[in-house]
């Protein structure tokens, strides 16, 4: 390999290697996204590669460097790579940011646009503890692991705990005025938290909080998602008002728990929908019972209340409203939880996770319809 020729071919053996590594955070190849500085092949095989990070401290720069050391050291005629990290300036982050998200004055919410394939769901309560974010983490997880792309907003900025759950402590990258999401088990989520040191309060007002739902879904560079779940406050404040008004198509699923208490509060949840005209995907039941050993159940918060607030969210908007999934009462569940490992993917055959399953593949697999959905026609008289 001595020859001119033989290093110039080994060169774009090197060139074509590389277009197949994917940046990590943005998951298009690091030559379309202008990372290659330089390439260099030596007549005995040390291969040269410079790559660009977006930002000095990149949290993914290792990832990147074994991931080009790995491509460009499977080319035949490399027999060592060297690998040079530099810092894109002012004016090339610019030119990236235009080529992922054009040249719009104003950050646009993606999936507030018409021709948006991205499901939006918005799980909601009337009331907090009922496991909300807990279904929200593990719905997400489910659905990940099938395969599909996904991002969760942790909306409840008063309290945020989605990072937590999903075992997260990455902070999100900037490049200029886009945020890269972190991800954690394929889910790609964005928090609060990420943005305030330690476990400081957040004591915001309804113009700050709607300003800061605005930049999780407009300045977050999400990519092509197949679906994005919104972990909304309990109750029907700023945010779900919010919400409707950012993203008009999202779906409310509500969540509930069995004591009628509770589903009384979540009808209030799910009756939002007719202010805003948001369709209702559905009812999940969290804590619905507690398996004992023996086999039989301990109906710990009672029974019937997610079937209770599906029959009355159906009355109430005059379209069906189903009763997804009941989610029993289950340790490993909160223990999941706590240790940032979904219990879908952890525990994938227990009766919790079973029931989460189960609601996920309804939320990914049923068809698009226009029951419940305001079509914004106005009779015309004759």
């Amino acid at each position: 390999m001595s020859t001119s020729t033989g290093t110039t071919t080994v060169e774009q053996a090197v060139r074509a290697a590389l277009a197949t590594v994917e940046d990590p955070e943005i998951h298009k190849p690091i030559t379309d996204l202008g990372m290659v500085k330089s390439v260099s092949v030596s007549p005995e095989g040390l291969a040269h590669i410079g790559v660009y990070l977006t930002v000095a401290g990149c949290p993914m720069k290792d990832t990147i460097t074994t991931r080009v050391t790995t491509a460009v050291g499977a080319v035949a005629g490399v027999s060592e790579v060297r690998v040079e990290l530099d810092v894109m300036n002012d004016e090339q982050r610019t030119e990236l940011r235009r080529g992922l998200r054009g040249d719009a004055a104003e950050p646009v919410i993606p999936f507030a646009q018409p021709g948006s394939m991205t499901r939006v769901y918005c799980v909601a309560s009337g009331k907090g503890g009922v496991g909300k974010s807990s279904v929200t983490v593990n719905l997400a997880a489910a659905m990940a692991a099938r395969g599909l792309s996904v991002g969760v907003v942790d909306a409840d900025i008063y309290g945020h705990s989605v990072p937590r759950m999903l075992g997260t402590t990455t902070l999100p990258t900037k490049v200029d005025d886009m945020i890269m999401p972190p991800q954690a088990h394929g889910v790609k989520v964005i928090s609060i938290g990420m943005f305030t040191p330690g476990n400081e309060a957040v004591v915001w007002r309804g113009p700050m909080l709607h300003r800061a739902l605005q930049q999780f879904l407009a300045d977050v560079f999400w990519g092509d998602l197949d679906i994005l779940l919104l972990d909304l406050p309990p109750g029907t404040g700023d945010i779900a008002i919010s919400t409707a008004q950012l993203i008009p198509n999202a779906e409310l699923l509500v969540v509930t728990t069995p004591q009628q208490a509770a589903a009384e509060v979540a009808e209030r949840a799910g009756s939002i929908a007719l202010q805003t005209k948001q369709r209702i995907a559905g009812v999940v039941e969290n804590m619905s019972w507690m398996e004992l050993p023996d086999g039989t159940r301990m109906e710990v918060f009672g029974s019937g209340g997610g079937q209770t607030v599906a029959d009355s969210l159906t009355r109430a908007i005059g379209a069906p409203v189903p009763l997804l999934g009941q989610v029993p009462l289950d340790t490993a569940l909160r223990e999941c939880g706590d240790a940032g490992t979904p219990i879908v993917l952890t525990h994938p055959d227990s009766a919790a996770a079973r029931a989460l399953k189960g609601v996920s593949d309804k939320l990914t697999t049923r068809a698009r319809g226009l029951a419940g959905m305001s079509l914004n026609l106005t009779p015309v008289s004759r």
